[in-house]
């Protein structure tokens, strides 16, 4: 069974983007750096003609890697104002905030691929600790996350927008 890759639709669009780049524009760049190297005749200490080719090399495992990735897709469905979710699920925009400390955070819930904890608006996996202890929660549960022998409590303060 092959596992779900959920991404945002922007998300989609950026690796959709990625794949042509790679197959349209990089590949030509590569094969004319491989025609330039092959024109200095001697392969076997031609280094010109060993970066290219592993430069290639990557840039095929990363098409090959796009291409497994993308038939695996699900696009998580944004939070809709007219839809009023009160849990959090999967394309939630959750703010948290600490019991103890009263800071208040901010998170996007996103596939796994697509997180970035240090992004301007964070965004965490659907696989991660606090993703999992969020899920289907309302506005006002309070939320224990442990890490590294530590544990934290949370009042989910608001879910959307």
């Amino acid at each position: 069974m092959t596992k779900v890759i959920y991404v945002t639709q922007e998300w989609l669009e950026a690796l959709q983007n990625e794949l042509k780049n790679l197959k349209e524009v990089k590949r030509i760049e590569i094969a004319e750096k491989l025609k330039e190297a092959i024109s200095f005749w001697d392969l076997s200490e031609n280094s010109e003609y060993e970066d290219a080719r592993n430069e290639q090399a990557a840039v095929e495992k990363r098409i090959s890697d796009l291409e497994a990735q993308l038939k695996n897709v699900e696009i998580i469905k944004e939070w809709d104002e007219k839809k009023k979710s009160d849990k959090v699920t999967i394309g939630s925009l959750v703010t948290i905030e600490n019991i103890d400390t009263k800071e208040k955070e901010t998170y996007k819930i996103v596939g796994s691929m697509e997180a970035d904890i240090l992004a301007e608006q964070p965004k965490i996996s659907n696989e991660s600790t606090v993703w999992k202890t969020l899920l289907w929660k309302k506005k006002n549960d309070i939320i224990k996350v442990k890490s590294q022998g530590w544990t934290f409590e949370y009042k989910i303060v608001k879910i959307g927008e």
